[in-house]
């Protein structure tokens, strides 16, 4: 029996971001850079590890937006015309470059790369990566947990109990639709906790949680082993508590393995780099720029005199690193096995677009973490969180305190100065919402429609990835637009069904462009015992 378990987990989300309106939609390309950058490497390593028989384990949150985006015929028609201009591009640059030795060789990297994914996407997962993370679920070495129905920042709706519900639930019932079975456990929406959460979650058939460190640090009575075991709500469903040691070893801007000199450097990219006529076809329509992923530069250090990437360096360092975390964990587990009666667990949770987004090696650094663990050593081992609740199903049981990730800890990063504006229209929407699926329980054909189409608007407006986009000042007119756009969506909709007019064209205009959650049922919204 291993001294003691890795727990890494990946939090794979984008907001559900479809523009069928454009021909070219800036937020659309942070769904393709999310694939091509981080989703397909990380399936490419998984796959490769589980044919080389690498015994591992890992986590993936794959939000509800995510999972209906990957497999919306128009984005896949859209993402497979990315890529093949992608090629084009790699193609022109292998040209371009040839007369410079170190550029040239990182355009054949890109071409080759970009082909790759290209043949992955079309002819292994037939552009359904859902079906790709399906085989390594069936394989036991990965589980999938599921997300707020659209990110909604759950302490924020405590006082609207069906909003909570509907973010639960119908998150629930998309994993089904999309993975066949129900999901065991959840990732919070920003790590959002609030006492009385986990009712929500256990109505929905969702035994356990991730939780920030201070949310069971702080818990009553005091968690015995701290956030190194899990904890027992009072309803039985288990919190996992995040590990600071090991996110700051990734995630610190001056400390962590992605700053390295030897990285490649994000903020260099061709598409801002080299002359605009010759890169317009490969940007947005307008002209404006943006990010291609073709990036020839190393991070080099605190200059702007920047030094051309070797990719070999690169993977030596990724391998180093991964040798280095290793090795923290081994010497954090000699510690705590000396303090606690069993083996502890060390939760490393991280947004998965860091792993080949911001961080290019990333996915290498998983690699060698997982070979590592299998080869080098025999004192930690990677373990899923239901694998570790089998092998210690009982805990201490505590109430967990309200908190979340992110700035102070305490949800202030999605209400503040730049984003409180918008709940009070969202408590208004969620109160309306419930109204009228208590009224309307036995609506005809149209105005179920109208009921299913509202609960949608609702679920989108609450993404919290609009309020953090208000507070980090990126995109912040989209945010508000979005939110803006959703709300009216829903009073338009709400005041034609109280005076009994639905407009079948406005409905079917607005179902086609927020098309989300096919499944969905307005009835969750149903006050409690309606």
């Amino acid at each position: 029996m291993a001294k003691g378990y890795l727990n890494l987990v990946l939090h794979a989300h984008l907001p559900f971001v479809r523009h069928p309106e454009y021909s070219d939609s800036f937020e659309e390309y942070w769904y393709y850079e999310a694939i091509t950058e981080t989703y397909l490497p990380l399936l490419e390593v998984l796959e490769r590890l589980l044919e080389e028989e690498i015994d591992y384990r890992i986590t993936f949150t794959i939000s509800p937006p995510l999972m209906e985006m990957l497999r919306d015929p128009l984005l896949q028609d859209r993402y497979q015309k990315h890529l093949e201009e992608l090629i084009e591009l790699a193609e022109k640059e292998v040209h371009r470059t040839q007369n410079e030795p170190d550029f040239n060789n990182l355009a054949k990297m890109y071409l080759n790369m970009f082909r790759s994914y290209h043949h992955r996407y079309l002819n292994v997962y037939h552009r359904d990566l859902i079906s790709g993370f399906k085989r390594l679920i069936d394989s036991g070495k990965v589980e999938i947990v599921t997300c707020g129905a659209t990110h909604g920042f759950l302490p924020l709706m405590e006082q609207h109990p069906q909003a909570v519900k509907a973010q639960i639930q119908v998150a629930a019932n998309n994993y089904r639709k999309h993975l066949g079975r129900a999901p065991k456990g959840i990732w919070l929406p920003e790590c959002g906790y609030f006492p009385g959460s986990e009712k929500f979650l256990a109505d929905a058939g969702i035994s356990y949680f991730y939780i920030d460190t201070h949310g069971i640090l702080f818990a009553k009575p005091r968690p015995a082993y701290g956030i190194y075991a899990p904890v027992y709500c009072p309803n039985g469903v288990a919190a996992f508590g995040r590990d600071p040691e090991s996110s700051k070893q990734v995630w610190s801007s001056k400390e962590g393995y992605p700053g390295d000199f030897d990285y490649r450097e994000f903020y260099r990219d061709i598409g801002y780099d080299l002359p605009l006529d010759y890169i317009r076809p490969y940007i947005h329509e307008s002209g404006q720029r943006i990010n291609t992923g073709i990036k020839y530069y190393r991070i080099t250090g605190p200059t702007d005199g920047k030094q051309p990437y070797n990719p070999e360096w690169a993977r030596e360092k990724a391998a180093m690193h991964a040798a280095n975390f290793l090795f923290n964990r081994e010497k954090q587990v000699d510690f705590l096995a000396s303090a606690i009666n069993r083996a502890p667990i060390i939760v490393a949770p991280y947004d998965a677009e860091l792993y080949g987004h911001w961080w290019f090696e990333g996915p290498q650094f998983i690699d060698f973490l997982f070979r590592k663990m299998y080869y080098d050593q025999d004192k930690i081992k990677p373990i899923l969180s239901t694998e570790y609740l089998q092998i210690y199903p009982e805990n201490q049981v505590v109430q967990p305190i309200m908190s979340s990730w992110g700035y102070k800890g305490y949800a202030e990063f999605w209400l503040e100065n730049s984003n409180d504006w918008i709940y009070r229209h969202l408590h208004w929407a969620a109160q309306k919402m419930t109204e009228v699926a208590d009224r309307f329980t036995n609506p005809d054909p149209l105005q179920k429609r109208a009921l299913n189409q509202m609960a949608r608007e609702l679920l989108l407006a609450q993404s919290s990835d609009w309020a953090f986009i208000m507070k980090t000042g990126t995109h912040v007119e989209y945010a508000r637009n979005r939110t803006k756009s959703h709300i009216l969506n829903f009073i338009g909709l709400l005041s034609q069904l109280w005076e009994n007019r639905l407009e079948e064209l406005y409905l079917a205009k607005i179902e086609s462009h927020d098309n989300i959650f096919s499944e969905i049922d307005y009835s969750v919204y149903q006050s409690e015992g309606h």
